[in-house]
């Protein structure tokens, strides 16, 4: 094994990385491919930046999510509240100070202490059969089949969303296409999903919003209502099945679920399930109306915009890091000793603007058709993530970019940014790549 030292240490809350993650992380690319990185209450952990790197700690089962799955951790390090690899595990479990990283960054943020538990009984930290099983329990309504029969839905929502927004326009005649288009799209088709009454989707979208900005005021009360609401809505699809994935739950709790991973599993789906595609959609559009030459070949053939939302996905995606991973023994990566138990957190945004893996990366190029290994673009790039762990909504949070993107443009053809691309202000959380607003003006709509 190599004995070579890290070039330096990384503080991911420092203002040049927080102002600009992609150029931050293409310089540390060919200084310190493997850096450490500290976040204040969180102990030191590596970062990956280049694309091969990264692709290997988000694939290689030598590095694991669940800290547990570590051989030999050390008592302390221990989360008993995740199942066992063949059952649930109890509801309740008194546990340790956690030393899952991703644990210790949302408590720095906030976290209230008890809510801990939901972190850690969800399908993000999980491994092996564990993650099959749970996985396993929701896969079916995110396939391409199930998801191309919610297209209708999609497209149907969309245009409602897409021309109620001359309703929310300004004084000056400028929308926010965030607030009114990006994000109650994917929370209706989320909510729908889940079988949340109508009624109860904009305070469910409020609470996610605290998720969204990643600390602050608000963040813990958010949480506790947040598990309270799921609990509750597990126990009216128990008390009255539906045909859906919440009843689908219910009926599996007690038997291949524990409560506190059912719970888990809604608060995953539903925050994970709207906010990277809202995300995605509020960058997107800003990229495609910053790039006209761009924005003009999706216009004049539609038929483009699958390969445009994954390049989107690859050149502004919403994750800038992944879920930290912990090796299972000793291991070189990028010419760097990492110790057994040690997490690296792979950064999807420098892999995604890797020179080595992508030619002029910082080109936004919507007829981008390959990557990697001559991999598909869809395969190629790690927006979604990659391996066993690839996001569980991939297929949806694309299906419902495709549709807003191709809703937009052909609603308002004349659609514009209301202000300068360099005007476009970021959201607040530093681990995300999300702005806070996208002010357009619309022009006149299409004709029906």
């Amino acid at each position: 094994m190599t004995t070579a030292e890290p070039a330096e240490t990384v503080d991911l809350r420092a203002d040049h990385l927080i102002r600009d993650p992609f150029a931050a992380f293409a310089d540390l690319r060919e200084r310190a491919p493997l850096a450490r990185a500290t976040i204040p209450g969180v102990e030191p952990f590596w970062i990956a930046v280049r694309y091969q790197d990264v692709r290997t700690v988000l694939s290689d089962p030598r590095f694991v999510n669940d800290v547990n799955a570590v051989d030999g951790a050390a008592p302390d390090d221990l989360l008993p509240d995740g199942p066992a690899p063949d059952g649930p595990a109890p509801d309740d479990v008194a546990a340790p100070v956690p030393a899952h990283r991703t644990e210790q960054v949302w408590r720095a943020r906030g976290m209230p202490p008890e809510c801990a538990k939901y972190l850690r009984a969800g399908v993000f930290g999980a491994d092996g059969a564990r993650h099959r099983r749970m996985r396993g329990l929701v896969h079916p309504a995110f396939t391409a089949g199930a998801v191309e029969r919610l297209r209708p839905r999609i497209e149907r929502l969309a245009e409602e969303y897409a021309r109620a927004l001359p309703e929310h326009a300004g004084p000056d005649g400028v929308v926010d296409l965030v607030a009114h288009f990006a994000y109650p799209l994917p929370v209706a088709v989320i909510c729908e999903l889940l079988g949340i009454p109508e009624v109860d989707r904009p305070q469910w979208r409020r609470w996610s919003s605290y998720l969204g900005r990643g600390a602050g005021p608000g963040l813990d009360e958010a949480l506790r209502a947040m598990v309270a609401a799921a609990r509750e809505l597990v126990e009216c699809h128990r008390a009255e099945p539906a045909d859906g994935l919440v009843s689908r739950l219910a009926a599996a709790e007690g038997d291949t679920l524990a409560p506190v991973e059912t719970v888990s599993l809604i608060l995953n789906l539903i925050v994970a399930g709207h906010e990277t595609t809202a995300t995605l959609i509020g960058n997107g559009t800003a990229a495609l109306l910053a790039h006209p030459e761009q924005l003009e070949l999706v216009r004049a053939d539609p038929g483009l915009l699958p390969a445009a939302v994954d390049e989107l996905m690859r050149w502004c995606g919403p994750t800038i890091g992944g879920v930290p991973r912990y090796a299972t023994q000793d291991l070189t990566l990028a010419g760097t000793p990492v110790r057994k138990g040690e997490a690296v957190m792979p950064i999807l945004a420098g892999a995604n603007h890797d020179p080595r893996a992508y030619a002029e990366p910082e080109r936004l190029d919507v007829c981008r058709a390959g990557g990697p290994d001559r991999a598909g673009h869809h395969e190629a790039h790690l927006g979604f993530g990659h391996g066993t762990h690839r996001c569980l909504g991939a297929v949806l949070a694309h299906q419902e970019a495709v549709v807003a993107f191709g809703t937009l443009l052909q609603t308002y053809p004349e659609l514009a940014l209301a202000v300068g691309p360099d005007a476009v202000e970021r959201g607040p959380n530093p681990a995300a790549w999300h702005l806070a607003a996208v002010p357009v003006r619309l022009g006149p709509q299409a004709a029906t």
